[in-house]
């Protein structure tokens, strides 16, 4: 029987010694997810294509060691930062291809040693000269840059520093717009808005901050952070921003109303690499040695896959995989994520037959966006909007010396054949053409060749009885004549447009005469309000409820609330309060842990899909807050003398610690599951591992 192969999710890719000394910052280009810029402490530019070993070209010209890089979405344009504050500006497609250098003829001389070494350096450096001003040098920052970004439609370059100042600069007049002072530490990562008009900043003094290019003045700050920011990034198409910080947060912010929307904790490490899905329906967050798949209303993990990149600098989405890239002394490894094996958004299909599909390939149910869209320019060639010029004593026009700089910086193309691949025009009419690229494949699995080879049937065999493809026979859908009765989920999803389990020819009248065709209204509404009366009933009841559990809540007194909602014997009140109090996480003490945990057991074994997710989601909260606490106090040594605060506490410890023993048997029986209920419940097994 032929085995069949198995595609990997995530594998690396490849491995490279990037530049001769440590590297200290790169990026991946996000028009086509191949081209990678790499900037070291030896002072250079190093642009390499994704899979392919040799560097494309080298750019020369800073004097200190290089730490931040940036290309632009059309991949024509990088810009460098160094650690002396000075920017530079290189046009990728501007280097003119040789022609009074003869490349073969020069090949073909039997010249030797130096001279021959010296003279084919020469001939491939005169193919980074310019066809006028390639590179720019832009002066002004009096320390680190630390981060860059190119306006997505005009020619503008923004730059944050370590001496707390954003500069944004004009890259055809070489010159300064404006500056932007209100951080107070330096400025970590900058990002121009889809649609050009703002720009946020994140900084080590633990803020994000939203500036309107336009008016040329802050527009909204959001605090929040217990950290450093490291990056942010604007969804591709709402008013919505997400934030990263070293505190292992992920907050979402309103554009609209300027608020926080909701908060991811619990990563393993600080937040440092984030990334929208191109249409937006989910984020991706670069994790140690792992990728997390992140909602946001409410806040939520669709899956988590495990890739060995340590700590993961950029990504990149090109043809439905995601492209990481990690950097340790000088070596620098990419990694791929084939998307199409990720779970990454929360709708469930009604269809049985797209039930059994995994979930990365059910269709997505059409949502409507919840904010606002992006207005963008009808065409990329179209003029920005203006921007508010700086006095003149601000602009700061180039010196003589940084004349002088950028007549000494150069470009040094290392693999001629790959820059005219990737950067050379190849027709008069697109200065540059569109880019296709093919996924990169996955490596087989271990052992499928001999697997394979196994597999074959001898030839006596075939002379026999052909065997026939399984592979294929396996896939095909069996079709009956007889309709197959749907059968009602295991688990019911929470986002659904039909009621489950329930017929519309149960709420009509019999017929009882063969011949009767059409059915009386009267009759029909006497047998629908048949079952009106017990509905309200029970929504009567649990309205009832639900004040007696909000009298308690305005108290004060949280424990209260939630015994009074324990003591009611209602699931669906405990989970609407449940969702209130997982949005605060404060609000968990030791005493509503015991409470709570009985009840969150409950709902992991229920049928209804808002019932699991809730309880995940606290039990989530719980084990991040106070497994540690609870472990530390059972392993420490009892105390001398008597102290009734510390037995209490020891009581409370004691009884979680066996709460979640009982719970940890149910989660490592569901983690086995596939889909994003597998994904919550694997992620819990791993924060409970301690408990064994």
């Amino acid at each position: 029987m032929a085995t069949p192969v198995v595609t990997k999710t995530a594998w690396k890719l490849q491995e490279i010694v990037a530049h001769a000394s440590n590297v200290s910052s790169l990026v991946l280009g996000k028009g086509s997810g191949r081209l990678l810029a790499t900037g070291g402490d030896d002072c250079r530019v190093n642009l390499w294509s994704i899979n392919k070993p040799n560097c494309i070209m080298s750019l020369t010209g800073h004097t200190s060691p290089v730490e931040s890089v940036r290309l632009n979405t059309p991949e024509e344009l990088i810009v460098a930062g160094s650690q002396s504050g000075s920017i530079r500006v290189w046009d990728l497609e501007a280097a003119k291809t040789p022609s009074s250098c003869d490349r073969p003829s020069l090949l073909g001389q039997k010249s030797t040693g130096r001279s021959h070494t010296k003279r084919m350096w020469s001939c491939l450096l005169s193919m980074a000269q310019p066809e006028g001003e390639v590179l720019r040098t832009l002066m002004g920052h009096k320390a680190n840059i630390c981060s860059l970004d190119f306006h997505p439609y005009g020619e503008f370059v923004a730059s944050g520093s370590q001496d707390t100042n954003i500069k944004l600069w004009d890259i055809r007049r070489k010159g300064c717009v404006f500056r932007y002072r209100g951080h107070s530490q330096a400025v970590r990562c900058l990002r121009f808005s889809p649609d050009g008009k703002w720009l946020a900043s994140a900084a080590d003094d633990h803020t994000v901050k939203l500036w309107d290019l336009t008016a040329g003045k802050m527009m909204s700050e959001f605090p929040g952070h217990a950290g450093p920011v490291n990056v942010v990034e604007f969804h591709p198409n709402e008013y919505l921003l997400a934030s990263g910080s070293s505190d292992r947060t992920i907050r979402f912010w309103d554009l609209e109303k300027f608020q926080v929307v909701s908060c991811i904790e619990g990563e393993p490490g600080p937040v440092r690499s984030i990334l929208f899905n191109p249409d937006g329906c989910c984020l991706y967050s670069g994790c140690q040695d792992s990728l997390r798949v992140y909602g946001w209303e409410p806040e939520r993990c669709f899956d988590v896959v495990l890739v060995n990149w340590g700590k993961v600098a950029d990504l990149a989405i090109c043809n439905n995989q995601l492209i990481g890239v990690a950097f340790s002394q000088s070596n620098v490894s990419s990694y791929v994520v084939d998307l199409t094996r990720v779970t990454r958004t929360g709708m469930v299909a009604q269809d049985p037959v797209q039930d059994s599909l995994p979930l990365a390939q059910q269709p997505p149910l059409p949502t409507a966006p919840l904010r606002r869209i992006y207005e963008r320019p009808s065409t990329t060639c179209s003029k920005p909007q203006r921007v508010k010029q700086n006095s003149e004593s601000e602009r700061r026009s180039p010196s003589s010396e940084d004349d002088r700089d950028e007549r000494e910086s150069r470009a040094e193309i290392q693999n001629a054949e790959d820059y005219n691949e990737i950067f050379q025009p190849k027709n008069s009419i697109s200065r540059t053409p569109p880019r296709r690229s093919e996924p990169f494949p996955a490596p087989p699995e271990d052992d499928t060749a001999t697997a394979k080879e196994a597999a074959k049937p001898s030839p006596a065999m075939d002379t026999q009885f052909p065997v026939p493809n399984l592979e294929v026979l396996s896939w095909p859908q069996v079709i009956t004549s007889t309709p197959v009765p749907k059968a009602e989920p295991a688990i019911i999803p929470a986002a659904r447009n039909e009621p489950i389990g329930l017929k519309a020819s149960d709420f009509l009248p019999a017929v009882k005469i063969p011949q009767q065709t059409e059915l009386v209204d009267e009759d029909a509404m006497s047998q629908i309000r048949k079952g009106h009366d017990t509905m309200c009933v029970v929504l009567t009841s649990r309205h009832k409820n639900l004040d007696t559990v909000r009298a308690m809540w305005t108290t004060g007194d949280i424990k209260t609330s939630v015994d009074s909602a324990v003591a009611i014997n209602d699931l669906s009140v405990v989970v609407d309060l449940l969702n209130i109090v997982n949005q605060k996480a404060s609000l968990w003490k030791l005493d509503l842990c015991t409470t709570i945990l009985p009840q969150i057991e409950k709902l992991l074994q229920s049928k209804y899909e808002s019932y699991v997710q809730t309880g995940c989601t606290s039990l989530k909260l719980i084990l991040q807050r106070f497994l540690p606490l609870i472990t530390d106090i059972l392993a420490a040594p009892p105390s001398v003398g008597v102290d009734i605060s510390r037995e209490e506490r020891l009581h409370k410890c004691r009884l979680c610690y066996k709460q979640l023993k009982s719970i940890s048997g149910l989660v490592k029986s569901k983690s086995g599951l596939s889909g994003r209920h597998g994904s919550a419940f694997r992620e819990l097994h791993l924060l409970m591992a301690s408990l064994d």
